[in-house]
């Protein structure tokens, strides 16, 4: 898998062309892994750069291509519905990662306000998040999918899936950067096997607005982070994604202008942090969620908090009467 990848949620600021063109121009400059959704709206586009791409002379066993399921597609037929229409759109035979986007059915509308609630949204369910990891597991014996993965999930729902799984999770996305650095879930990936992979990589100063809170950090005005960037004559952003590499994760930063893109895969490659500044980086963490998920909250639940697990237990939905 590559070392670094480009991610291609345009957010509420990028549309299907410009994500589509970004990649075009990733790819001429070296990017080999591109990360994909169903529900990002532009595979169709993509895949018309992909196509180019390899008809161009880019081997495709070069090309790293991930697409997700995304939560309306649960129900085991509409998972496998999912990948088919991906790989349609992406005009390949297979993918080299689908992962479940996040492990609870619950959707919402484009560009909903944080307090957008599905009213058939729960929380997670075990046995129905396996019927779906079962179905993606026959597209792996189908030959159309070579990884699976999972995304946004958590070490109690890792346990469940790694005891109950014919077919375990090869990669988990989660998000990663300085000032969220998820030590034990990172820990409990490596230690089982499961690659981690970081999307907001650089502190993803493009989220949605409705993905922003008063007390969020900025990574890149992070003092050690600053002072790390100064002493190899980069931007902070850099360090982000030079501390990610040289601790064993995949970032797949967004970018659509050349020159961020053209820099972001020159900062993996070339002048590696030392041992003694990715060890100062730990100093960064902030435990600082930005991407929290209340939009995928269920009827009764009081706060995004319990998305997450984070006294080590699965919620479960309040009881009524």
């Amino acid at each position: 898998m590559p070392a670094i990848g480009l991610g291609t949620f345009g957010s509420d600021r990028y549309g299907p062309a410009e994500v589509s063109n970004a990649v075009a121009g990733a790819l001429r400059a070296g990017y080999r892994l591109v990360d994909c959704a169903a529900v990002y709206g532009n595979e169709d586009r993509i895949g018309e750069v992909l196509t180019e791409a390899i008809s161009e002379g880019i081997p495709r066993e070069e090309l790293f291509v991930v697409s997700k399921v995304w939560n309306d597609a649960h129900a085991p037929e509409a998972a496998v519905a999912s990948v088919h229409r991906s790989l349609r759109d992406l005009r390949l035979d297979h993918l080299d990662a689908v992962f479940v986007h996040w492990p609870f059915p619950n959707h919402h509308p484009p560009m909903a306000d944080t307090s957008a609630r599905d009213p058939h949204a729960r929380p997670y369910d075990h046995d129905a998040y396996l019927a779906l990891w079962r179905a993606l597991e026959g597209l792996v014996d189908a030959g159309l999918v070579r990884h699976l993965g999972t995304s946004n999930t958590t070490i109690p729902k890792l346990e469940l899936l790694l005891r109950d799984a014919r077919i375990a999770p090869a990669l988990n996305e989660m998000e990663l950067h300085p000032c969220f650095q998820q030590p034990e879930l990172f820990d409990f990936c490596v230690a089982h096997g499961v690659q981690p992979v970081g999307y907001s990589p650089l502190g993803s100063p493009s989220r949605p607005e409705r993905d922003r809170t008063p007390d969020d950090v900025v990574d890149v005005e992070d003092p050690v982070v600053v002072r790390i960037a100064a002493a190899h004559g980069v931007h902070p952003a850099l360090v982000c994604l030079k501390w990610a590499v040289a601790r064993g994760q995949v970032p797949i930063p967004f970018a659509v202008k050349p020159e961020q893109y053209t820099a972001n895969l020159r900062a993996v490659v070339e002048d590696p942090l030392t041992a003694a500044e990715a060890e100062e980086l730990r100093a960064a963490d902030r435990g600082n969620r930005l991407i929290k998920g209340q939009v995928f909250l269920w009827p009764g639940a009081e706060s995004w908090e319990e998305l997450w697990d984070l006294d080590g237990r699965i919620a479960v939905a309040p009881i009524t009467d």
